[in-house]
């Protein structure tokens, strides 16, 4: 933590793991004291609620369009699911991950939720970021023997875990000063995810005006005929795909056929063994059938294509990584394509029909290709200075609430900016 918060002057061992030392003022106090299960079946009327890591608790139709997927509605039988309240916590099937969900809503959740309702000495802005922590999650795995995802965790683990005491007033001005300081944490980290979104955009806009333009400004331009390429230089071709490749089906490899070798076989399961008979030459492009449509891998050294949802692609004696930039710049229609049947998939038949523009000699597609490599080492190097800034962010943020939850920073004294340079200030 950074040195400018202030600590409490008079501190005291709490005699539990996850505290460590506290405030003098503050107490340890058993958990069933401040909280109890709520054992109350849905009402009628009561809208679905979703417990996610992300949102927290919310209706399940607000979780959907956020998400942008669906999610499975409890229509038959539904007099098992259980009733929440504004200011309940959930204990839901992640929080042997990520701690308990806070509740701004009324409604219902799951059977496999475990609502607690507040009893006295509790202000749920404090514990919200309490039970979020990193401190109390860790107790909180401490109470089961079992470390599996999605680990179901009951009231009894939560009742294991002792709590702080705090005053009232002091937990209220906690609460509002890590709602004031994770916001800002959190706008920067916007406008860092941003910047990422932007540098994508560009990267995208900068491989399409080179495969499709050429390097040579003052080069004679004529129409492609084509739409998403518009007008090329007059002296190259334009063609379907398959005149520049062809996307050859990877293969399902028999465990018997496999052995250890130097090779990398591409498949989902990483590196497993080689084997001559499906060798693809290296250098080599790759791409799905399926899943990551439209995302093209470069294997600089020989290959195998390891799964019938997987495509080789076999470059017709033109530069692999011109190809490569070509690929990427096609990429909306080979999600096009995808959409045709019921189950998303690049059928290769259609792609191979669809045009691009490529010049013939192979020392201008490999001028291309040096360029935007220069570019794109460029375009990742920002990237990962922002992504770098962003997982900074977040370890300030986490250090942040582990501190003021568990009483390492005394905020007491602290009040929010009154103003917005005041703020820009702090």
């Amino acid at each position: 933590m950074s040195g400018h918060y202030l600590r409490y002057s008079d501190t005291v061992g709490s005699g539990v793991q996850w505290l460590g030392i506290i405030p003098t003022h503050w107490e340890i106090i058993q958990s069933r004291r401040l909280f109890a299960q709520r054992k109350e079946r849905m009402r009628p009327g009561d809208e679905q609620l979703t417990a996610s890591q992300k949102y927290g608790v919310i209706p399940q139709s607000e979780f959907m369009r956020l998400e942008d997927q669906k999610v499975m509605q409890v229509f038959i039988g539904a007099d098992i699911l259980k009733h929440v309240e504004p200011n309940d916590f959930v204990i839901s099937m992640r929080s042997f991950q990520g701690g308990l969900e806070w509740c701004g809503y009324t409604g219902c959740v799951s059977s496999a939720y475990v609502g607690i309702i507040p009893v006295k000495h509790v202000v749920p802005g404090f514990f919200k970021y309490l039970f979020k922590s990193s401190p109390y999650i860790q107790a909180l795995q401490r109470t089961s023997k079992l470390n599996r995802d999605g680990q179901a965790l009951r009231f009894q683990n939560f009742a294991q875990v002792s709590l702080p005491h705090v005053p009232e007033e002091e937990q209220t001005q906690i609460a509002g000063f890590l709602d004031y300081e994770t916001a800002k944490i959190d706008a920067l980290i916007e406008k860092q995810q941003q910047l990422i979104a932007l540098l994508k955009e560009k990267r995208q806009a900068v491989i399409s005006h080179a495969v499709t333009k050429g390097l040579n400004p003052d080069a004679p331009m004529r129409d492609s005929g084509v739409e998403w390429l518009g007008e090329v230089p007059a002296h190259w071709t334009v063609a379907p795909l398959k005149r520049f490749i062809v996307l050859q089906r990877g293969h399902d490899l028999p465990a018997e056929a496999r052995r250890e070798g130097v090779f990398p076989i591409v498949s989902s399961a990483g590196p497993i063994g080689t084997h001559d008979e499906y060798r693809c030459k290296g250098p080599g492009i790759v791409t799905g059938r399926y899943g990551t449509i439209g995302e093209f891998y470069y294997a600089a050294e020989d290959f195998w294509p390891l799964n019938t949802a997987l495509y080789s692609i076999n470059g017709h004696r033109n530069h692999k990584r011109f190809l490569l930039y070509v690929l990427r710049s096609m990429k909306h229609l080979f999600v096009l394509n995808s959409l045709k049947s019921a189950v998303p998939g690049v059928d290769r038949n259609d792609v191979h029909g669809e045009h691009a523009a490529a010049p013939a000699q192979l020392r201008e597609q490999c001028a291309i290709a040096g360029y935007l490599d220069d570019k794109m080492a460029r375009f990742d190097d920002f990237a990962t200075k922002a992504e770098g800034g962003i997982e900074l962010l977040r370890e300030r943020r986490t250090a942040l609430i582990s501190a003021a939850v568990t009483g390492k920073i005394d905020v007491r004294g602290w009040k929010a900016p009154e103003s917005k340079t005041e703020a820009e200030v702090a």
